[in-house]
C-alpha cells in the first residue's frame, strides 16, 4: 500500500488521488499560468524524447525558451516534419516570430522552420541544446515514480499541467539569493490561491 502513496508533511495521499486531481484541476491551472505568465523570449530551444505508451513509441515535443521556462509540449505519434510543422504553428500562433531557434540535427525541423519562421536564425546542434534536456528529467523521474503513462491524452494533460507550474514554483534558484527566491516562492503561493478562488467564482 505504502508504494502507491506519497508522505508530505504528515499527510499520506495515494497516487490515484494525485491523478484525479490532476485530471480534474490541472487544465485550469496551466490555463491561468499562461495566461499570466511574462513575455517568453525570442530565443527557443525544441526538442523531442520518446515516450512509450501502452507499448506504442509516442513523441514529446518540448520547447523551452532563453530562461529556462517551458513554452509549451505536444504529446505526437510522429517524428517527421509534419509533427514538427504542427508543434511549430502551435508555438508561433500563441508567442509569435523567434529570432533564434535552437534544435538537435534532426532533418524534420528544416523545412517547417523556413516555411513558418523564415527570419529565425536556426542553429541545429545537439551541444546547444543543453538547456531543454534538461527539462525532459522531470518527465522521467514522474514514470520511474508512477509509472508510464496510459495514453496520450493522460500525458498531455498531465505534462501540460506539471510544466506550467513548474514555471512558477521553481525560479532559477542558482539566480537568486535566498531573500528573493523565499519571495519568489511565496509569490506563486499567491498565485495559486488566487486560481484556486477563480475555479469557485
Amino acid at each position: 500500500m505504502w508504494r502507491n502513496c506519497w508522505r508530505k508533511r504528515g499527510v499520506v495521499v495515494s497516487r490515484e488521488t494525485v491523478r484525479k486531481w490532476v485530471t480534474r484541476f490541472g487544465s485550469h491551472f496551466a490555463h491561468c499560468i499562461k495566461r499570466d505568465r511574462p513575455a517568453a523570449s525570442d530565443k527557443w530551444h525544441l526538442d523531442e524524447v520518446a515516450v512509450p505508451i501502452n507499448g506504442v513509441k509516442m513523441w514529446l515535443w518540448r520547447a523551452v525558451d532563453g530562461n529556462g521556462d517551458v513554452l509549451d509540449i505536444l504529446v505526437q505519434p510522429k517524428r517527421k516534419a509534419t509533427a514538427a510543422r504542427r508543434f511549430l504553428r502551435q508555438l508561433i500562433a500563441r508567442f509569435g516570430q523567434p529570432r533564434v531557434i535552437l534544435t538537435d540535427k534532426l532533418r524534420s525541423y528544416g523545412i517547417p522552420i523556413r516555411e513558418l519562421a523564415p527570419n529565425a536564425d536556426h542553429r541545429a546542434h545537439k551541444g546547444l541544446n543543453n538547456r531543454i534536456e534538461g527539462s525532459h528529467r522531470p518527465t522521467r523521474k514522474r514514470e520511474k515514480l508512477v509509472g508510464r503513462f496510459k495514453s496520450p491524452g493522460q500525458a498531455q494533460g498531465f505534462l501540460s499541467a506539471h510544466d506550467q507550474s513548474t514555471v512558477i514554483f521553481r525560479p532559477r534558484r542558482y539566480r537568486l539569493s535566498t531573500i528573493s527566491y523565499r519571495h519568489a516562492r511565496s509569490d506563486a503561493f499567491d498565485l495559486w490561491r488566487s486560481y484556486a478562488l477563480e475555479m469557485t467564482a
